[in-house]
């Protein structure tokens, strides 16, 4: 199997697919990927794919890792040049012909894969937005991988994904829904370490802490999510918010210039919001917050922060995007995109928290990482199967 990545960059669909990538090779699969960029200039953050958690995950495991080493800037809704060089393509194809299957990471790769004179493999697509039309001009790439049959399936991560681009106009048969999962055992609540994470933090042990775990992208609605902080660091004065990912640091002029304008006349109040930019714990970070929020207006189909944050014991808190809804229900709130509202649900989740623990304990398994690995497992054992030739018996003498 080939993995064909648009770049290394902070996100969690990368994250999602390099857990996928990595537990296929520990089930006996063998894998590689190779990365458009070898480094990218994203969220206010340069992003070199050596310095990657997924890409040092990917390795560790022994799967092998190489790119074409193009640097560039990238946006939401951008796809990589469709202008390749011999050299790009040819070791592009190497790589191509080594595997029987191809995965690419969301409908972007495709700028690439669909290059004449590669080889000819079957690809399957990881989708993990449900607002194919904002992709730029990769939702077309993906029509047309589909209709000259390179592409022969999808894989959703979400129903709402599954609904999105069924609508934009991708055929209801290529489109597979396997929902995101974690690691269970990395991803629980843990005393010792929420006691630890906070005391690093200068924070007391009973103070409300609400995490925000998220690039600073539009889609994230980063404004929204700072005014919903002021709101609740006015109606609480012992709480704090931190704010995770790539450009939610210091260095970010953009992100300043968000908080500044949501504190106004309570700019003490930003004193407790921290900026802890990409971390490599996020789980004693969710362990050692109550509520993880998410505040994004579009885009998203199966958050994994709000998954990752569950399952270390914090109430999730979200805005009713993509699955977000029935991924909470019955383990957190739903709001709408309004800062009060929001503030309200977050006192609401940390008050709440001791007696949502059951129900957030006994969900944990519809969120396994070994489930989502094994769905996928078959669908690639099905499309390498469909994809190989039957063979045929020898005609009698």
């Amino acid at each position: 199997m080939l993995s064909v990545y648009e770049g290394f960059f902070s996100g969690g669909a990368r994250i999602v697919h390099s857990d996928v990538v990595r537990g296929l090779a520990e089930g006996g699969q063998s894998h590689q990927v190779l990365s458009i960029h070898g480094e990218v200039h994203r969220e206010a953050t340069r992003q070199r794919m050596e310095d990657d958690p997924c890409y040092r995950s990917l390795t560790a495991g022994g799967v092998a890792v190489t790119s074409l080493g193009r640097t560039a800037g990238l946006v939401d809704g951008s796809v990589a040049a469709s202008v390749f060089s011999g050299p790009e393509l040819a070791e592009t194809a190497r790589a191509m012909a080594a595997a029987d299957v191809i995965l690419s990471l969301k409908e972007q790769p495709l700028a690439l894969l669909n290059q004449g004179g590669l080889p000819r493999r079957p690809v399957v697509v990881g989708l993990h937005r449900s607002d194919p039309e904002n992709q730029g001009p990769a939702l077309d790439e993906l029509k047309a991988a589909i209709a000259d049959g390179t592409v022969v399936a999808c894989v959703c991560c979400a129903e709402s994904t599954r609904s999105a681009y069924e609508a934009a106009g991708i055929p209801g048969e290529v489109l597979h829904v396997i929902p995101n999962g974690v690691d269970l055992l990395r991803f629980r609540p843990d005393p010792a370490a929420r006691l630890a994470f906070r005391a690093s933090l200068g924070i007391p042990a009973a103070a409300p802490v609400i995490v925000f775990a998220a690039r600073y992208a539009t889609m994230k609605n980063v404004p929204l999510f700072l005014r919903a902080a002021r709101a609740f660091l006015a109606r609480e004065p012992q709480g704090h918010v931190l704010m995770c990912g790539a450009g939610m640091n210091e260095a970010n002029p953009a992100l300043w210039a968000d908080i500044e304008i949501a504190s106004g006349a309570d700019r003490h109040l930003a004193e407790r919001i921290r900026l802890l930019g990409v971390r490599r714990d996020m789980e004693t970070v969710y362990a050692g917050a109550d509520v993880v929020a998410l505040t994004s207006a579009s885009g998203e189909a199966a958050p994994l922060c709000l998954i990752e944050g569950m399952m270390c014991g914090a109430v999730p808190v979200t805005t009713d995007v993509g699955d977000s809804a029935e991924i909470v229900r019955g383990h957190g709130f739903v709001t709408p995109q309004d800062p009060e509202a929001m503030a309200l649900a977050w006192t609401a989740a940390v008050a709440g928290r001791a007696g949502l623990a059951p129900a957030l304990a006994a969900g944990r398994e519809r969120f396994s990482r070994t489930r989502m690995i094994a769905a996928y497992a078959a669908l690639l054992d099905d499309v390498h199967m469909q994809a190989s030739p039957v063979p045929t018996m020898p005609e009698p003498h």
